[in-house]
C-alpha cells in the first residue's frame, strides 16, 4: 500500500483518533499486530502480552479523558500513546506508507515485524517504554506515592522479562538455560505484570500508604521482586541502558534505589523486609559478574 499520507502522519491520525476512548486504544493496538501479509503472521502470538497489560490500565481508568467524571493519568494516558504512536508508524511504514522512523522506538518496532523474536519484541516495547518514562518525569512527580511506587516496579519487571531473554545470566544467575522460555511474552511472562492487578484496587489514583500494598503483594511476586529483581537492580539498569541504547536509563537507580520520580527520603520503603523465599532466592541466584 502507498498513501501519500506518511508514516509518521497516519500514526498521529489513529492516536488521535482513539485518545479519550479508551476501550478503542485496545481496540487499535491489536489491530496493529494483525498485518495483511501472510509473512509476518509469526510475530501474531506477541498480541496477547501487548494487550494484556493494557487491559489492567483500562480496569483501574487510567487511560480515562481527563475531563471525564474519573479522570485518567496523564502519566499512564502519554506513556500508553507513545506505545501505540510507535507501534502504528512501525506497521504503517512496514505496509508501505512513505517516510522514515522519527525515533528509535519506531526503528526497533519495525525491526521486530521483519523479525519477530522475543528479544526483538522486548526491546522495541522497552526502547519506547524508557524513552516515555524519561520524556514524563514531570507528570510522574504529579502522581500520589503508592503511584509512583509502582511506575518503578513496574519499570523494574519489564527490564527484567528482557533480561530472561537477552541477558538471561544477568536475570537468573545459572538457570540461564531456561531464562529465554521463562521470559517469552509468548508464553504467559505478563503474568508478572498483571499479578499487580491482585494488589492494586482496580481504580486510580490509590492512596498514599504503600506499606498496605507492600503487604498485599503475592509470594511469588515478593520473591521474584526482592529476591531476584532487586539484588541485581544496578546491574540490569546498565545493561537495559545499553542494549535499548537509552543512557539515561542509569539515572532512574540511586545506587540500588530505584529513584523514578521519586524522593530520596523515601528510600526506606524500599528497604522491605524478605521472606523466606526471597531469602532462598538471593542465596540461589547470585549475581553474575557476566550478563550473557
Amino acid at each position: 500500500m502507498v498513501s501519500r499520507l506518511t508514516a509518521a502522519g497516519y500514526a498521529d491520525a489513529q492516536v488521535a483518533r482513539v485518545r479519550d476512548k479508551p476501550a478503542q486504544r485496545l481496540t487499535l493496538l491489536r489491530d496493529l499486530y494483525d498485518l495483511p501479509i501472510d509473512a509476518y503472521r509469526r510475530h501474531l502470538p506477541f498480541r496477547r502480552a501487548a494487550s494484556a497489560f493494557m487491559q489492567w490500565q483500562l480496569r483501574r481508568g487510567l487511560l480515562n479523558p481527563p475531563d471525564g467524571p474519573r479522570p485518567g493519568s496523564p502519566w499512564w494516558r502519554a506513556i500508553n500513546e507513545s506505545l501505540l504512536r510507535d507501534t502504528c508508524e512501525a506497521r504503517a511504514l512496514a505496509l508501505g506508507y512513505p517516510g522514515a522512523p522519527r525515533s528509535a522506538g519506531v526503528g526497533a518496532h519495525l525491526e521486530f515485524i521483519a523479525h519477530p523474536t522475543a528479544r526483538n519484541w522486548y526491546r522495541a516495547h522497552n526502547i519506547t517504554i524508557a524513552c516515555g518514562y524519561l520524556a514524563n518525569h514531570a507528570a510522574a512527580r504529579d502522581e500520589g506515592l503508592v503511584e509512583r511506587f509502582f511506575l518503578n516496579v513496574v519499570l523494574l519487571r519489564v527490564l527484567f522479562a528482557h533480561a530472561l531473554v537477552a541477558a538471561p545470566r544477568l536475570a537468573v544467575s545459572w538457570l540461564a538455560p531456561i531464562g529465554g522460555a521463562f521470559g517469552d511474552p509468548r508464553l504467559g511472562m505478563t503474568g508478572i505484570f498483571l499479578s499487580l492487578s491482585r494488589v492494586l484496587p482496580d481504580r486510580y489514583p490509590v492512596g498514599s500508604d504503600v506499606a498496605v500494598y507492600v503487604a498485599a503483594e503475592l509470594p511469588f511476586a515478593h520473591m521474584l521482586d526482592v529476591g531476584v529483581i532487586l539484588p541485581r537492580a544496578r546491574q540490569l539498569y546498565d545493561w537495559s541502558a545499553g542494549e535499548l541504547g537509552v543512557p539515561e536509563l542509569s539515572t532512574l537507580l540511586d545506587g540500588v534505589t530505584p529513584a523514578y520520580a521519586w524522593d530520596p527520603a523515601d528510600a526506606a520503603v524500599w528497604q522491605m523486609q524478605r521472606s523466606i523465599l526471597a531469602r532462598a532466592a538471593i542465596r540461589l541466584l547470585p549475581v553474575a559478574t557476566s550478563p550473557r
